[in-house]
């Protein structure tokens, strides 16, 4: 079957996923609803894993991302005892990972598109999906498709769909934070009674993620530059002094993703399969390794969209998958909150991860490569 797979969603993942299938021979088309180059302009902050830099290493477009090294990583509780230091060095890696913006992932990704003559199809809506044993039929807003295999890499998940989902009970603050002194790579992770308090250095400043409610959310965002400040640092502590504060947004948080990433010539990936809490920084990450290896689950197949390559793709994604939400939603779970037992056994944890080696190598792996740590 020589029609190409169809992409929905012309996005970091959507790219990302076009260029790993180029690379294994398999041709593809991207539809967005969007003008082509619209991604360029999303100014959000993307924690790339040391794995993650590995694969845009590989898609040849790492040398285009300007990006910022994460070389430690602290992780504390505000009020509680423990703490424990992540570091690069002791992981035998330059970096635990990078921070970049979405926009210069998008137009490094966009460059390396045009570069491989993938085709982009902008300004094109999918409307309705009609799959069968030898194809699937899309409609389009501009004609009539037909794919052996169709990839959803952007957009909410339907609600139609078989869905799991949590509502924490929170928003994130996301605001730019210049710090008084050089970050020197390290970001940090602080763990409040409301949510996690996150700062990933991003060029000469941090990109700062504050978990808190709804209410408190809505509270912080109208006040003015001065007075959100003082409220962050006197949250955060003093081992950072902040100088500045910008570019302030919030949005709602939630766990949702689909029980099954496939169906009949139909697969689900990046925010189209799950959509997780940013306390972590995993959710692109993930996304990429599942493009990964549906590139290499699709090499080599008569039939990309058969049922037996689908489910083989699945089977072997299930493991880091499930252990990336499951970790995600625990550590909110666990350390939201500010029950007096909790504390002290996350205290212990912290002290835990501090005094043993093996144990916070082991961590660190995991999320620098996700299942692959194994």
């Amino acid at each position: 079957m020589n029609k190409p797979v169809v992409i929905v969603g012309g996005g970091p993942v959507g790219m990302a996923l076009a260029l790993a299938l180029h690379q294994q021979g398999i041709t593809s088309e991207i539809h967005d609803i969007r003008p082509r180059g619209a991604a360029a302009g999303d100014q959000r902050i993307l924690a790339l894993s040391h794995g993650s830099r590995q694969i845009l290493t590989t898609l040849g477009v790492w040398s285009e991302i300007q990006a910022t090294a994460i070389t430690d990583i602290h992780v504390s509780q505000r009020g509680g005892a423990g703490r424990t230091k992540i570091s690069a060095r002791e992981q035998g890696v330059d970096a635990l990972g990078h921070v970049a913006s979405s926009s210069c992932i998008a137009s490094a990704l966009d460059h390396a598109l045009s570069t491989a003559n993938i085709a982009y199809v902008g300004d094109s809506r999918i409307l309705e999906a009609l799959p069968s044993a030898s194809a699937i039929t899309l409609s389009c807003s501009d004609g009539e498709l037909e794919a052996p295999l169709v990839a959803y890499a952007e957009g909410r998940i339907g609600d139609g769909a078989e869905v799991v989902e949590r509502d924490y009970g929170q928003h994130a603050l996301i605001c730019r934070l210049t710090p008084a002194a050089p970050h020197g790579g390290t970001a940090w992770e602080r763990f409040t009674t409301h949510g996690p308090f996150a700062l990933l250095p991003h060029e000469q400043d941090y990109s700062a993620v504050y978990t808190c409610s709804p209410e408190q959310a809505e509270r912080l965002a109208g006040l003015s530059d001065a007075d959100l400040l003082t409220h962050l640092q006197a949250d955060f502590g003093q081992r950072v002094q902040f100088t500045r504060v910008q570019n302030r947004f919030i949005y709602p948080l939630g766990l949702r993703y689909r029980s099954q990433p496939i169906a009949e010539r139909q697969v689900w990936l990046g925010n189209a399969a799950q959509t997780l809490h940013p306390v972590a920084g995993q959710g692109f990450n993930l996304a990429l390794r599942d493009c990964m290896a549906l590139a290499h689950a699709l090499t080599g197949a008569a039939d990309p969209g058969a049922a037996e390559v689908l489910a083989r793709y699945a089977a072997d994604r299930r493991f880091d998958r499930r252990g990336t939400i499951g970790i995600t939603d625990s550590l909110i779970r666990v350390f939201s909150n500010d029950h007096p037992v909790l504390r002290h056994l996350r205290g212990a944890g912290l002290v835990a991860l501090d005094l043993l080696p093996p144990l916070r190598s082991f961590l660190a792996r995991r999320m620098m490569f996700g299942a692959r740590a194994w």
